[in-house]
C-alpha cells in the first residue's frame, strides 16, 4: 500500500474517535487549535455507537435517558461548529518522537504533530462468549452479544445473561417490548448502579439468580430450552425463551499501547496518567476508559472532563503566552 506524506503540522492529534476523543477534539477547536482526529471504524462513535445505539445513556450531565446514536450525532454536530480534520478508516501504526514532534504512522499516510492525546477507551473490542455447546451456530439469529435494534426482541421471551451495569441496561431496554424478559445472574447481588439495581426489581424482569447457563437446545418451533444450574448446588431449573442476550463483557486489545512505550497499569494495561492526562512520554496525554489515575472513575461524564484538562495543559505548553483558563461563560460560538 502506498503511504502519503503529508508535511502539514498539527498542534495536535487525537487518536480514537469515542465520546472521549470526540468531545477532546470540540474544545481543541474551542481554542483554535489545528487539530486532526484519527478513528479505526468507519464512522465515529467508539463502542457506544458501533455496540450499543439505542442504550440509554445516563451518566451525562444535562441529558435524559440520551440513546448512545443521539449522543454521538449530538457530538459530531459540536465538531463541525469548530475546525477539526477527521480520518475514519484509518488506524495508527506507529508514534515515533522526533525532537520536539512526533511523526503519526497510519495504514494510509504519515503526518506530523506537536502533541498527541490516546483516546483509544479499551482499544479493540470482543464479546466475552457464552461457553456452551451450540451457542456459536445460535450467534446472531437467537443469541446475540449486543443490541443495535431493540425491535427485533419485540413480543418475544428474552434471558438476558450477565450482573453488571450493561446488563441491568440491556434488562431495562428491553422490558418495555420484550412479552418478558428474564435477568440470570450467577451471583446473588448485582455490580451496577444503585439506581438501576433498584429499577430492575421494581421492573416486570424475573431474576433468576444465583443461576449459570449449562446447556441450551433448539426447539422445532426455534424456541430455545435452557438448562440453569444454580450456584454451590446440583439443582437445576428449565426455561424455554426466544431469544438470549450474553452480557460477560469484553475483552480489549491495545497491542500498539505497548510498542509506544508508554507506562501501563500492569493488571489492566491501563496508561497511567498524571492530573494533567499526561502519560510518561513528554508529549503524549491520554483520556477516556483507557487510562488510570487515583480516583479514576470510568464514566463518559469523567472523559468529558479529562479532555479539557488535557488540551489546556497543551496550550500552556505551546502557547503559554495565551490565556489558559477560559471559563464557560466566555465562550461564545456562532452555530454553522
Amino acid at each position: 500500500m502506498r503511504i502519503n506524506m503529508n508535511e502539514e503540522m498539527y498542534d495536535l492529534t487525537i487518536i480514537g474517535g469515542g465520546p472521549a476523543g470526540m468531545f477532546a477534539s470540540f474544545y481543541a477547536g474551542l481554542r483554535e487549535m489545528k487539530v486532526q482526529v484519527i478513528e479505526s471504524l468507519e464512522q465515529l462513535g467508539g463502542q457506544v455507537d458501533a455496540l450499543y445505539p439505542e442504550k440509554r445513556i445516563l451518566d451525562v450531565a444535562g441529558s435524559v435517558n440520551v440513546s448512545g446514536h443521539d449522543l454521538i450525532s449530538d457530538l459530531e454536530k459540536q465538531m463541525r461548529l469548530v475546525n477539526v480534520e477527521v480520518r475514519l478508516g484509518e488506524t495508527v501504526e506507529d508514534v515515533i518522537k522526533q525532537d520536539d514532534q512526533f511523526k503519526i504512522v497510519t495504514d494510509q499516510q504519515i503526518t506530523y504533530s506537536k502533541t498527541v492525546i490516546i483516546a483509544l477507551g479499551n482499544g479493540a473490542f470482543n464479546p466475552r462468549k457464552l461457553a456452551v455447546d451450540g451457542a456459536d451456530e445460535l450467534e446472531n439469529k437467537h443469541l446475540f452479544y449486543f443490541i443495535k435494534q431493540k425491535e427485533h426482541f419485540r413480543n418475544k421471551r428474552v434471558l438476558v445473561a450477565g450482573g453488571g451495569d450493561a446488563a441491568l441496561d440491556l434488562t431495562m431496554m428491553l422490558e418495555p417490548v420484550a412479552s418478558q424478559v428474564y435477568l440470570m445472574h450467577r451471583r446473588e447481588s448485582f455490580r451496577g448502579l444503585e439506581h438501576m439495581v433498584t429499577a430492575i426489581e421494581q421492573s416486570k424482569a424475573k431474576l433468576e439468580v444465583p443461576y449459570l447457563l449449562k446447556d441450551l437446545k433448539q426447539n422445532a418451533d426455534e424456541s430455545l430450552e435452557l438448562t440453569m444450574k444454580k450456584m454451590k448446588s446440583d439443582e437445576t431449573k428449565q426455561l424455554t425463551v426466544d431469544d438470549i442476550v450474553v452480557s460477560y463483557g469484553f475483552t480489549s486489545n491495545n497491542k500498539a499501547l505497548t510498542a509506544w512505550s508508554l507506562d501501563l497499569e500492569s493488571e489492566r494495561h491501563d496508561i497511567k496518567v498524571n492530573s494533567q492526562m499526561m502519560t510518561n512520554i513528554d508529549g503524549v496525554y491520554a483520556i477516556g476508559d483507557g487510562v488510570i489515575y487515583p480516583g479514576k472513575v470510568k464514566l463518559i461524564a469523567t472523559a468529558f472532563g479529562e479532555g479539557p484538562t488535557a488540551v489546556t495543559a497543551i496550550m500552556n505548553r505551546l502557547y503559554p503566552d495565551k490565556n489558559s483558563h477560559i471559563h464557560s461563560t466566555a465562550i461564545h460560538l456562532d452555530e454553522k
